[in-house]
């Protein structure tokens, strides 16, 4: 099985993907790890600031990893903002059996209410070099975005609303 979890910079992807590692003793691979590995090995050009360009990059390699990993019969956790809206026309429905998709999706009210803990717990899984990219104005877009994606192409989506409580048990 195969757990594929996305949603906006800043809504705990990471850091979901990291307890999870440990509750269940399964592999996780950080779509960001993988970005700066390719990055900084000069395997390309691109900055971690080209989201738009990453996902078309990244996306083939990580489609590839998660078909290897059901092929082998392997449970992996991957994790990201890389996924392309269309992700599940790339996989058969054999391969969309072994799949579980999770999208993390912060509210407007939510964003409203506690956006000072969302930046005071913005490196809780990871250290992040610059936060000035997390605005609230950036954060209630990037939500909007994923939310209407989940809307519109039917994914299930885990509403972060009043409190931070996210749990997916395997």
């Amino acid at each position: 099985m195969v757990l594929l979890i996305t949603g906006a910079s800043h809504t705990g992807k990471t850091l979901l993907a990291q307890r999870l590692l440990q509750t269940y003793r399964c592999p996780c691979l950080s779509m960001d790890l993988l970005k700066m590995g390719l990055i900084r090995s000069g395997n390309t050009r691109l900055t971690p600031e080209d989201d738009q360009e990453l996902e078309s990059y990244l996306w083939p390699i990580v489609r590839e990893i998660i078909k290897t990993a059901i092929e082998n019969r392997q449970d992996l956790i991957v994790e990201g903002c890389y996924v392309p809206p269309r992700w599940s026309q790339d996989f058969t429905p054999s391969y969309l059996r072994e799949i579980r998709f999770c999208c993390l999706v912060m509210t407007k009210a939510y964003i409203e209410t506690h956006f000072a803990d969302i930046q005071k717990y913005a490196c809780a899984a990871e250290r992040r070099i610059d936060g000035s990219t997390c605005t609230k104005e950036t954060l209630l877009l990037d939500n909007a975005h994923y939310q209407q994606m989940c809307e519109t192409w039917g994914y299930p989506c885990i509403l972060i609303d009043q409190a931070y409580e996210v749990d997916i048990p395997l």
